[in-house]
């Protein structure tokens, strides 16, 4: 697994030409950008967890038939500090890095001591988000690395703060039709009050603005008190309909007392994580219109949640899909001296690793007080329940989908619509490493690709020009192995048929990457 998982990646500054064997559709005009960790040690130092290594971000151009293939580590400081120093002096999430113990004690604690919530990495490794006219590396914290989207150079930093207040922010935004950009943070500053934040940037500008960063016009949608002052959720993604946003306030908990002190007692942030079995999982519905909470209290059992699937209303109900786990071991496994192992070990040592379910909520939006101890949810076809408590509450079970699915992606052009199908990496502890699946939610029907001793990336579904049906596309793959004797490779499929119409092939080094976007060719 090191091999696949620990090993350095290498830059291709200079776009690489692939080997195309099959057909490209002629319409496949543009780039998909990818965005992950590819750098796990500096000098003799060494990170301790996966999601900590510096980002690495590679791009695939479609253009004539042809595919090149370039990649950049993203010039974060926290590179520029790393690589200055021959080794690792900025902390990450699994990864606690101590100063120089001759330097001056007193200065050290008041820096730690002078903010609660410490001053994160900019070492933007998740995903590749785009506000306005703009494309940023992008992770969960406050910093984000404009970059340019054609040469993979790092433009420049961002600061969430200087524009609206929040110490972390998701890397999974929405986007609209209108090219607004949606997404929420959290705010935990010294003296306000903790909470959530749903805010939109808009995506329109005159050609003046459109020189300046989309984010000075950020608008503030609505925020939402935390549960627990002292224990926030942790969240990765959130839902969005046409007039919606659900954010799944899970009892995946952040210990606000232990990460202000993570610092002094030697444990790292990802420490201060704690999944409470015990507890509810809250399902907060805000009007995305006006910025007002729907005051039905819904809940549903413990969960963790990492990435929505969809959302959409119909007949007064809002549907939203998730990717769930039982619990919060699957962080655990990334850790460096277990991703060591060869593959079989590893297998074998996460069998207990919950396998997640793709699992469908259904929430009444008119809600009648005189239907206590009843199921609320009338919608047709749906066997997902919500019933009415004495307090008026809403306690909500999902209709299970599937097993072993995650990275989920739709056509997004059915974002915020009811829709059929998604595409998502199949999980399992099998002889296959990675596959890739096709689920359509009307049959519960599952189609699958995949090679031997291969590794596919998160499916990215690209749509034909004019589609009507809504798998009328190509899905799109990074493929690598640890078999020398298989070439990288970029993986198409037709969606429909869910068969393989051609592959790229990479005379270079390609790593094994988290989230990236499909970035359409201008005409």
């Amino acid at each position: 697994m090191e091999e696949i998982f620990g090993k350095n990646g290498m830059e291709t500054p200079e776009p690489v030409k692939a080997e195309v064997t099959g057909v490209l559709p002629p319409w496949l005009q543009g780039s998909l950008l990818r965005n992950g960790p590819g750098l796990f040690s500096v000098g003799d130092s060494q990170y301790n967890h996966w999601f900590d290594g510096m980002s690495l971000i590679h791009s695939f151009t479609f253009s004539r038939g042809e595919v090149t293939y370039r990649s950049q580590f993203l010039k974060s400081e926290t590179y520029k500090k790393n690589i200055k120093a021959d080794r690792i002096v900025v902390s990450e999430f699994g990864t606690m890095i101590y100063p120089d113990p001759c330097k001056n004690i007193f200065s050290r604690v008041f820096t730690h001591m002078s903010n609660i919530i410490p001053d994160f990495t900019d070492n933007n490794l998740i995903n590749i988000i785009r506000y306005g006219e703009d494309y940023y590396a992008s992770s969960e914290v406050n910093y984000l690395n404009q970059i340019d989207p054609a040469t993979l150079e790092t433009v420049g930093r961002i600061n969430y703060r200087n524009h609206i207040a929040l110490n972390l922010a998701t890397a999974h935004p929405h986007y609209d039709s209108k090219g607004n950009t949606y997404n929420m943070g959290t705010s935990m500053m010294n003296f306000g009050l903790p909470k959530y934040v749903i805010f939109k940037v808009p995506g329109d500008a005159s050609d003046k603005e459109r020189r300046k960063p989309a984010l000075r016009k950020v608008e503030q949608i609505c925020s939402i008190p935390f549960r627990s002052t002292l224990f926030p959720s942790y969240y990765h993604s959130f839902g969005m309909t046409e007039n919606y946003i659900v954010f799944v306030e899970q009892p995946f908990k952040l210990d606000i007392m232990k990460l202000a002190t993570a610092y002094f007692r030697g444990v790292n942030w990802g420490s201060c994580l704690k999944f409470d079995k015990d507890d509810i999982t809250l399902f907060h519905v805000v009007n995305k219109n006006t910025g007002k909470a729907v005051s039905t209290r819904f809940y549903g059992d413990a969960l963790v949640v990492f990435h929505h699937i969809n959302a959409y209303e119909a007949d007064d109900h809002l549907v939203f899909d998730l990717i769930s786990y039982k619990d919060s071991k699957l962080y655990e496994m990334f850790y460096m001296h277990n991703m060591k192992q060869d593959a079989s070990s590893f297998m074998e040592a996460n069998r207990s690793v919950c396998i997640p379910d793709a699992l469908r909520f259904v929430l009444p939006l008119a809600v009648s007080k005189a239907l206590k101890g009843s199921n609320l949810v009338t919608l047709e076809g749906e066997a997902a329940t919500a019933v009415m408590k004495e307090d008026g509450s809403v306690y909500c079970q999902p209709d299970f989908l599937f097993k072993g699915l995650e990275l989920p992606g739709i056509n997004y052009n059915f974002n915020t619509k009811k829709y059929r199908y998604f595409y998502a990496s199949k999980m399992e502890l099998s002889a296959h490493p990675s596959k890739i699946a096709k689920f359509d939610i009307l049959t519960r029907k599952l189609v699958e690709w995949h090679q031997e001793n291969c590794f596919a990336s998160e499916p990215v579904f690209v749509a034909s020009p004019g589609a009507e049906e809504e798998d009328d596309g190509v899905i799109l793959s990074s493929v690598i192995s640890p078999d020398p004797n298989i070439s990288p490779f970029m993986l198409v499929l037709d969606a429909q048929s869910f068969k393989e119409i051609a592959r790229a092939s990479i005379s270079a080094h390609v790593h094994l990457d988290l989230h990236g976007l499909f970035i359409p060719a201008t005409v």
